[in-house]
Formats: structure tokens, C-alpha cells, sequence
């Protein structure tokens, strides 16, 4: 297949890229930077030089594929509302390229407004800030073949740089405690980078038969237990605070972003194969600078 990826250059999207090409299939990604894109190109995939608002070069080169993954979304927390607003309107823009065909899109989005325990079937509440998930269900709803990977909130890998984790280590840092809010009680969920690249290619491959598929490998690692590494390697204290200590993280810090994946896994023949969040956590590159 010809598939073009948005968020080429990210994260997650880089190791779809990869994931991809070495399974064979043709890749376009999109790239808004010039020196990210030479690295693209470096990879084997074609180069789209355009931004998330450039809808004419996105709509051109959905059109030319014969699917498509979006994992482009801008998290700067400072205008979140907007980013959510941007992000619904390219997916949409990507939805009209692909209307009154077969081809795929797969649509990402995470955790958030599910409850504990979840499954593929559950809807993520209406008040859920990003809007990726209900943007995919509108297409749905009109025919297409669309369908949204939920990502863990750790998606954890050795060199990540802006994730949860990276955050994590930081504010401890700055604060002198790693910490928890009242019992860390809260579980997140968890993925490696490259175990969550196979969900989409494996998705595609199986023909996008599911809805909704969990990029999770861990369903429930308490938040405590993420603090304790944190602290353990930092040799700070680690404690319970109040919400506020986290500032603008305080309600992801909270939250309860535990799911099950047994419905992708089954879907897919999908079985993880990467490090566990806290072994990982636990390797000094994390902690490096």
C-alpha cells in the first residue's frame, strides 16, 4: 500500500514510518520542517512539505494514497482548545479526500473521558478535550472506512524527549520530590513506541475491521510506582502533594487512564514485545542532561 502519514516526523509517527517501510509498503509523510523532512527523505519515504492549516497539500496527498494515518497534534497545553479545533478540521479535510472510496483512515486520539477498565467498545465522554475520536465517529457515520487508535498516555521509549515521562522527570527535578497526588492510587496505561507503530500498520493490513483499537501494552501501572522509579533514580523524596504541585499537569497527574486491549490484541493477532514502562524507567538514558 501507498500510505500517507501526517506527524511523520514525530514520536509515534517516525516509528509507523519506519514500521512500515520495512514491512514494504510505499510512505508520504508530512513534514513542516525542512531539516526533519531531510531525515524523512533519508528513510526511504516521499516528503510533504506543509503544515497542519495547509488543507490543499493534505487533501492532494490523501487523495494519492491508498490510506491514511494521522498522528499530527499540536501540544502546546496553552491553547489546547484551539489545537483540538485544528486537529478535528484536518481530520475532516483528510475524510473528503478519501469520501466515496474504501480507503482507510486511521484517526489517533488517547485515554482521556474513558473510564477505568474500558474497552474498544466504550465511547470517550463528549467533554473529552480533544476531538480526534468524535471527528473519526462523524465519518463513520456517513460510510467511510475510518477508525481511531486510542494511545496509552505513556508512550515510552529510550530518547523520548516531550512525553509524559520527560514531564515527570522534570518537575521532579524542579521541585525536589517525585510525587503523587493523595494514595497514586491512579493507574496509567502503557506502550512502547514501536509495539504502538505495529497496531497501525497491523490495523491496515487486517482491512480496519474495528472501530476503535487500544495501542496498550500495560493496562494498569499505578502512578505511584512511576513516581518511585522517578524519585529513586533522582534521589528525591517521594511523596504525596496536592493537585496544585503539578501546575498545568495536575489533571493528567490525576487521572485514571487504564484500559483493556484484549479486543485489539485479539483483532489483530497483536502481541507486545517491548520493555514494561518501569524497566524502562528505570534506564539512565532517561535521566541523561
Amino acid at each position: 500500500m501507498h500510505i500517507f502519514v501526517t506527524g511523520a516526523t514525530g514520536w509515534v509517527g517516525s516509528a509507523i514510518v519506519a514500521d512500515l517501510l520495512a514491512a514494504g509498503h510505499q510512505v508520504t509523510g508530512l513534514s513542516r520542517s525542512a531539516d526533519k523532512g531531510e531525515v524523512l527523505a533519508a528513510t526511504g519515504a516521499r516528503v510533504v512539505h506543509a503544515s497542519l492549516d495547509d488543507h490543499a497539500a493534505l487533501h492532494e496527498a490523501a487523495n494519492a494514497a491508498d490510506a491514511v494515518i494521522h498522528t499530527a497534534f499540536n501540544h502546546d497545553f496553552s491553547r489546547f482548545a484551539e489545537n483540538a479545533l485544528q486537529d478535528r478540521r484536518v481530520i475532516e479535510v483528510l475524510g473528503d479526500a478519501l469520501h466515496g472510496s474504501d480507503r482507510p483512515l486511521l484517526v489517533t486520539s488517547g485515554l482521556s473521558g474513558l473510564k477505568r477498565g474500558a474497552t474498544e467498545a466504550d465511547m470517550a465522554a463528549d467533554a473529552s478535550p480533544r476531538k480526534s475520536e468524535q471527528a473519526a465517529r462523524s465519518l463513520a457515520e456517513r460510510g467511510q472506512r475510518v477508525a481511531t487508535i486510542r494511545l496509552a498516555p505513556s508512550v515510552h521509549g529510550v530518547g523520548e524527549t516531550h512525553g509524559f515521562m520527560p514531564i515527570l522527570i522534570r518537575t521532579a527535578r524542579e521541585k525536589g520530590v517525585s510525587a503523587y497526588i493523595e494514595e497514586g492510587a491512579n493507574c496509567w496505561a502503557g506502550v512502547h513506541r514501536l509495539d504502538a507503530a505495529r497496531v497501525y500498520r497491523l490495523a491496515l493490513e487486517t482491512g480496519v475491521t474495528e472501530p476503535v483499537y487500544h495501542a496498550v501494552a500495560e493496562e494498569a501501572v499505578p502512578f505511584k510506582d512511576i513516581a518511585s522509579v522517578i524519585g529513586r533514580r533522582l534521589g528525591l523524596p517521594v511523596e504525596s502533594r496536592e493537585q496544585e504541585h503539578f501546575g498545568w499537569f495536575a489533571m493528567m497527574a490525576r487521572a485514571d487512564m487504564s484500559v483493556s486491549a484484549a479486543r485489539t490484541r485479539a483483532a489483530l493477532g497483536w502481541q507486545p514485545t517491548g520493555p514494561d514502562l518501569i524497566g524502562e524507567l528505570d534506564d539512565d538514558r532517561y535521566y541523561a542532561g
